[in-house]
Formats: C-alpha cells, structure tokens, sequence
C-alpha cells in the first residue's frame, strides 16, 4: 500500500472499532482508536509474512499483542490483511464468536497466537519467540505491543532483563504511551518515571515515535528494522492519544472501556469519512 492508502485504512480501522463496540454495547474503543496507525503499517507495510497462518510462524515475522483488550483494532487489522472474513467482524463478543472480547487461542482465529486478556505477559511470550527464532537460525523478527499502564506489572522488567541479557536483537517492543489506563492517568495510578531510561538502563536500544503519525509510524518502524542484528533488543516508545480520531473521545481514560451510544456512534462516524475500502 502507499502510504494514502495506508491513510485511508487506519480510517476505515476507526471506523470498524467504533461499530463493532456500539453494536455489542461492550468493549474498548480508546486505546484501540489510538493504535490504529501503528497497527495498520505493521500489518499492511512493515511485516513479513506468509500466506496462510500457521503457530509456529517460522520464516515470518510474527506480531504479539499484549494489552489483548485494544482487540477491536487487532481484529479489524486481521480481518482487512486477508487472515479471516471481514464480515466476521459482525460478531464480535457475541457468544460462541471466535472474535472475544480478549484475543483467545481455542477459537482458533487465524494471526492470533496467545490469549492475552491477562496484562503483563505478552513480552514474556515475545522474549520466547524471539529466542526460537534464534535457535531455529530464523532471521525474521518479533513484534509486540504493549500499554504503558501494563508495564506496571513486575514480570515485563523481568523479560525486559531478559531480553538484554540474550541480546533478542530480533525484538522490536512498542509501548503505547497514551498516558492513560483504567483508573486514571498513569502518573497518577503509578507514575511509571522516564520510560526511555529505564529501558536503556536495562540495555535497550530505544527509539520515539509519534503513534498517530503515518509518516513518522512508516520511518520509525523502518529505522528499528534497520538497527537489528547487532546486539540490543528494540523498544519504541510510541506517544499517542486515546480515542484518536474522535474529538469527544481523545486524550481520556473515560474511554478507555465504555461504548458509544446512537448518538455518539453518528457523530463518531461523521469525523471518520467513508473509505473506498467499504463497511463490513
């Protein structure tokens, strides 16, 4: 895709996750909204990958999500990048859908590869992954992405350390700082200090990145590719706006978990023209 293209789907993305979340009355539309363009260049851009789906994911670079509740955006992205039917997107967290509420493996819904409704452990996973790859002399890599307010969460700094330790130079982590999460802004929760020193404390490479960007998500993504296979693990810290794209949605923890009503499902997609890509 070029990069208008690319555009032109992280809008039809936004508009897919603020249908589907109104259409169950459940869900989480603000960080989703804020990782669309990230997602959308790594899925229809930056990744390698096969044709058909499989776990292992050998000779392809594989994608882990972390904060598993943005799942709208993922299955949006999955379903519009070819892995399962967009119509699909129709029943999303209805009984016996394959598209939960949290990504889950025993609906065996192609592209996902763990269940990740528990925060915290999708580096864990990635770390593992990125350490077969090596084993296997697999020269593809491993992505992930991860919510600054997770990082709270002990068992990341443990396979942050991990990670340094076994030089996971095929690891690319993002971490979408919003500044947001459930309860609150996170300086307030938890203040998390300065991320970028932390991870090169921990021997990272890290690179920042304007989430909501095209441009910059495109040249970011380019630059970590570009830095592997030469001893650090890579963390980019990605700044976004929760709920971006949606005036009365942006830069809230409000939305973090909450779906729009008739109301505001209408004016959400009057700020989200129609694409040629169509509604499912």
């Amino acid at each position: 895709m070029t990069t208008a293209q690319l555009k032109e789907m992280a809008t039809q993305v936004r508009r897919d996750i603020v249908r589907m979340v109104h259409k169950v009355q459940s869900g989480h539309p603000g960080g989703s909204l804020g990782c669309t363009e990230f997602l959308t260049a790594l899925y229809f851009s930056v990744m390698k990958r096969k044709e058909g789906f499989d776990m292992d994911g050998r000779n392809e670079d594989v994608f882990f999500l972390s904060n598993g509740h943005i799942s709208p955006v993922f299955y949006s992205v999955l379903a519009r990048s070819g892995y399962f039917p967009v119509a699909e997107l129709a029943t999303f967290r209805h009984l016996n859908s394959r598209l939960q509420g949290h990504p889950a493996t025993h609906e065996h819904l192609p592209g996902v590869r763990i269940a990740s409704g528990s925060l915290g452990q999708g580096l864990s996973v990635a770390c593992g992954a990125a350490f077969a790859k090596k084993l296997n002399n697999d020269n593809t890599l491993v992505y992930s992405l991860h919510g600054d307010g997770e990082l709270q969460e002990g068992q990341n700094w443990e396979a942050i350390m991990f990670a340094a330790h076994h030089k996971s130079d095929n690891l690319i982590a993002t971490i979408d700082v919003n500044g947001q999460q459930i309860d609150g802004p996170t300086d307030k929760v938890m203040n998390l200090g300065s991320l970028r020193a932390k991870f090169e404390a921990f021997g990272w490479l890290v690179m920042d990145m304007n989430g909501n960007d095209m441009d910059d998500v495109l040249a970011t993504l380019a630059r970590a590719k570009e830095a592997t296979g030469k001893g650090q693990p890579i963390c980019i810290l990605m700044v976004t706006a929760m709920g971006k794209g949606i005036s009365f949605m942006e830069g809230t923890h409000e939305w973090h978990g909450i779906a729009p009503n008739d109301k505001q499902l209408a004016e959400a997609l009057a700020q989200l023209p129609e694409t040629s890509f169509g509604d499912y």
